[in-house]
């Protein structure tokens, strides 16, 4: 009954925030199209003209970050059964990391080292926290198989997103190195709905 729970709160978590930056994106200064490939999620929470709903993209990040320790800590903890530490430290670093760009938000020369710090903690903690997950369960069954790739994916993301910073193209790396995280949360709760 309790994995049901936690994967209502990672299913309910994920869906929340796609359709908030789905919501964001529809609403942002320009085409839903050009919005997904050139501009960043962080600009969708920008308290501007551009991005009307600013506040549903900012809401959505600091939920996430909450609802993934409570569904990591009081529940799939149990299916770590080593680098026990590793996983606690990790989900706290993605968590607060998540959290900090939701309550911090890009564009204001005076914070936002503090939202790109915050960025990094989610988007590089986050897939090294999948690593870590995929290495570290029962057996490396296709799960644990599906997991480890979606952190290499982001990781590898991240590293081109790092070195392309001034391509147009930017934002698409950047949403591969966030997304593999969100597919996680939305796999791993529809699995935990199952028992």
């Amino acid at each position: 009954m309790k994995s049901r729970v936690v994967g209502i709160v990672f299913t309910f978590g994920i869906l929340y925030y796609l359709i908030a930056e789905l919501l964001c994106a529809i609403s942002f200064n320009d085409t839903l199209y050009n919005t997904y490939i050139f501009h960043t999620i962080s600009e969708l929470g920008i308290p501007n003209f551009n991005s009307p709903l600013f506040f549903l993209m900012n809401s959505a990040f600091i939920l996430i970050g909450i609802l993934l320790m409570i569904g990591n800590y009081s529940e799939f903890k149990n299916y770590i059964i080593k680098n026990n530490l590793l996983f606690y430290i990790f989900t706290l670093i993605t968590a607060l990391g998540v959290i900090i760009v939701g309550l911090i938000h890009a564009g204001n020369p005076l914070t936002s080292g503090y939202h790109t710090l915050g960025a990094i903690m989610a988007i590089i903690g986050g897939n090294i926290l999948l690593i870590i997950i995929s290495k570290s369960m029962e057996r490396f069954e296709n799960y644990q198989k599906f997991t480890l790739v979606l952190g290499i994916i982001g990781l590898l993301s991240f590293v081109i997103m790092f070195f392309n910073m001034r391509s147009i193209y930017m934002p698409v790396f950047e949403r591969c190195s966030v997304y593999t995280l969100i597919l996680w949360n939305l796999v791993t709760g529809l699995n935990m709905l199952k028992y």
